[in-house]
């Protein structure tokens, strides 16, 4: 199949319409398999997927390492996204920095782990509250001018804090965690706050980070090492409540001949042509699942199926631990 492009944003960047996130490659998901997360982006790239996700704090670096080399040699093919100014510390701590000295000694760490001399989009990770958004962005802006960056955007932000970044600077994209059991953001106006200004839509964990493909039956089916272990969402009532709307979108998804990650996907690409999912995967084999979910046509029937048995608000749990969930939205 050929991948099909979709705007993003109004300030010319084009993409594939489902881009591929890099981040469990090497962070939060369980033991890193480099050989294999590097074979996955290769798929990727040749299948038509060119819009690659990372971020500095993913593996602390090293994500980006991974990403690095794995594009060595094909940098024209791809649409590549990182972030600065969320750092995971050794403790286990993490920290919000947003600060101008911080966003170019970010962007020249990102450029020298990733082997390349421009990042083709720039997200500030989450809102330092401590710094004006005005000042990052400045700073931002500044990387532009210089040719280090060529587009820019934000993620977890609030409508207020979109609108003064992107007075600053145009903005390219916004990404924001967007599935079918997190649809705050058509709630809280920070979907209709970028259409309004003609900024793009990026959703990562348009899976449920995962559980939407109804493979994980247990929390025991977590590795020691994997992040859903200690997620609101995964924890006690929770699971079992979300594992039941998991099951009744997987008996749709199975009338329709097709699997549950599929489904999931093909709804989060049937919300609007704005947006653009980021399935991550560190396997060829469900990347391959992922990119067939392009080929899905979902009528409005399917549509009013999938909200009957997933209607919004229908996951227990919030996204994030509290501390966590503190940082978005800002």
């Amino acid at each position: 199949m050929t991948i099909p492009a979709r705007p993003l944003g109004s300030q010319g960047l084009v993409v594939s319409a489902e881009g591929l996130g890099c981040m469990g490659m090497s962070h939060s998901y369980g033991t890193p398999d480099d050989a294999e997360s590097i074979a996955t982006i290769h798929a990727a790239l040749d299948a038509g997927v060119t819009f690659l996700d990372t971020a500095e704090m993913y593996g602390m670096g090293a994500n980006e390492e991974l990403v690095g080399r794995a594009i060595a040699g094909r940098r024209d093919e791809v649409v590549l996204a990182t972030k600065f100014g969320l750092r995971a510390n050794p403790d286990g701590t993490r920290s919000i920095v947003g600060s101008p000295d911080v966003v170019r000694a970010a962007c020249e760490g990102s450029l020298r782990r990733l082997g390349v001399d421009t990042i083709d989009l720039y997200y500030q990770h989450r809102v330092d509250p401590s710094v004006p958004v005005e000042e990052t962005w400045g700073a931002m802006s500044e990387l532009v001018a210089e040719g280090k960056v060529r587009y820019l955007g934000i993620s977890e932000a609030a409508p207020g804090t979109i609108r003064r970044a992107h007075a600053t600077h145009p903005m390219t994209a916004i990404q924001s965690e967007y599935s079918l059991w997190s649809r705050d953001m058509e709630d809280n106006d920070v979907l209709a706050t970028v259409r309004e200004l003609g900024i793009g839509f990026v959703a990562y964990s348009p899976l449920g980070r995962g559980f939407l493909a109804g493979t994980i039956r247990a929390y025991e089916d977590f590795a020691e090492t994997d992040y859903r272990r200690h997620a609101p969402r995964f924890q006690g009532d929770n699971f079992a409540k979300n594992l039941a709307v998991v099951d009744r979108v997987g008996e749709l998804a199975a009338e329709k001949g097709v699997t549950a990650s599929q489904l999931a996907l093909a709804w989060v690409l049937a919300q609007g042509n704005d947006i653009v999912p980021i399935p991550g995967t560190k396997r060829r084999t469900y990347l391959a699942e992922n990119i067939s979910a392009l080929d899905i046509e979902l009528t409005p029937e399917d549509l009013a199926s999938i909200e009957a048995v997933a209607p919004k608000g229908s996951a227990a749990g919030e996204r994030y631990a509290a501390e966590h969930m503190a940082h978005v939205y800002r």
